[in-house]
């Protein structure tokens, strides 16, 4: 009797003669409710792929948010220590440190390396003059480029050039290059003229921003180092509004000691 129940019974459909399968109830549930879950199950592929993505999504926005901090860290920390570089006036290897006061009478000496003249950096003199801090530096002389308007010229320095002078203009309260300004040093021994030369605006890796050329005295002794500074032609944020706008000579006394 359960075998008979278990077996599915069948009729003859006369009309569309064709013969029916009859279901009993129990199967006929089963069947009805595996075919309503099928739209979920198609679903679910569909929400593990929709989570996926949105993980993935997630995931990039917090790597680029992470980067983005870190960028933003690095550029801060950039920012930090370009405010360190400019308050010390150098970076490391440049031996370009502002003075933080006045001073004059610096002494220059010069030394031979392996047969070659050379000049440890000294610090001539430093000012200051409406908040510009103005320092005169000597180094061994050195070839430089200057622009020619169509391209650019190399200038040595002669067999006899005694150091490159270099002139840094800087904000004596932050330590921030001043640029597009003009310097001219001229450099007298006993009220006679030794050097009258424009120097040029430059830019180096190792000394920095300064207006520099090469220098050629006549021998050791006592010099007196005279500066005209322009004034820079360039447009101002308002802190500078009423300061360096007219030439401006500032004077040093400084002595020289050429190799023997």
């Amino acid at each position: 009797m359960s075998e008979r129940q278990a077996q599915p019974a069948t009729t003859t459909d006369a009309c569309a003669s064709r013969t029916v399968e009859t279901i009993p109830a129990s199967r006929a549930r089963s069947v009805v409710a595996a075919r309503a879950l099928r739209p979920a199950r198609r679903l679910v592929p569909l929400a593990l792929a929709a989570l996926l993505v949105a993980g993935c999504a997630s995931a990039d926005k917090n790597t680029a948010g992470s980067g983005g901090s870190s960028s933003s860290g690095s550029g801060m920390a950039m920012g930090s220590s370009g405010s360190s570089s400019a308050a010390t006036g150098a970076a490391s290897g440049q031996s370009m440190i502002m003075p933080s006061s006045d001073s004059d009478g610096g002494t220059v000496t010069e030394t031979k390396v392996a047969g070659l003249k050379a000049v440890p950096t000294t610090v001539l003199a430093s000012t200051t003059w409406e908040g510009m801090r103005i320092t005169a530096e000597a180094r061994s002389p050195l070839a430089f480029l200057v622009p020619t308007g169509t391209g650019e010229k190399e200038v040595k320095p002669g067999p006899n050039a005694s150091f490159h002078l270099m002139v840094m203009l800087n904000d004596a309260q932050t330590g921030v290059t001043i640029p597009y300004a003009g310097v001219w040093a001229t450099i007298t021994r006993a009220g006679k003229i030794v050097y009258d030369e424009r120097q040029w605006a430059m830019i180096s890796r190792y000394m920095g921003p300064h207006y520099g050329n090469d220098v050629t005295l006549p021998g050791s002794g006592t010099y007196h180092l005279s500066l005209l500074i322009s004034p820079p032609v360039v447009a101002r944020h308002m802190e500078y509004a009423n300061v360096w706008n007219a030439p401006h000579h500032v004077s040093f006394t400084f002595h020289f000691r050429e190799s023997s």
